[in-house]
């Protein structure tokens, strides 16, 4: 049994880091957001995504939070960029630009999990976290 369980811990799994989060626009819902994720798949095959899900916080108010399922799968031996797509709803945004006055950035950490499908282990999920500044939209943006 302990052998197993050190085996399973030695098993190599794929590394995932954001390079970006951008504002990409506003809708009648809210303010959509884009993060950009990058997935080494250290295997051969391609493998599953199961879901991804995020968590958007500002001063530790949670501003955004969803799920994606079955997003598609990882290149095998290769990295693949994930567009995981952030919708602020809007009277969350319009609260945080009342809040704001000249500065329109606001300081965000954003939480991800990578839910994937290994064969043999099962579902894990690789936890991705990021933090900066992102642009609210200027009123120009809403007309």
């Amino acid at each position: 049994k302990g052998f197993f369980a050190e085996k399973l811990a030695n098993i190599p799994t794929p590394e995932a880091t954001v390079d970006d989060v951008d504002f990409k626009g506003v809708t009648r819902q809210g303010v959509d957001y884009h993060a950009k994720v990058s997935v080494k798949n250290p295997y051969s095959q391609s493998i599953p995504i199961c879901q991804i899900s995020y968590i958007l916080k500002s001063d530790t108010r949670m501003i955004a939070s969803g799920t994606i399922p079955d997003p598609g799968s990882l290149v095998g031996k290769n990295t693949t960029v994930l567009d995981v797509p952030v919708k602020v709803p809007y009277s969350i945004a319009v609260s945080l630009m009342k809040d704001m006055c000249m500065d329109w950035d606001i300081d965000y950490h954003l939480e991800i999990g990578l839910t994937i499908d290994i064969p043999v282990v099962g579902d894990i999920t690789i936890p991705i976290s990021t933090q900066g500044e992102i642009k609210l939209p200027s009123l120009r943006d809403f007309f």
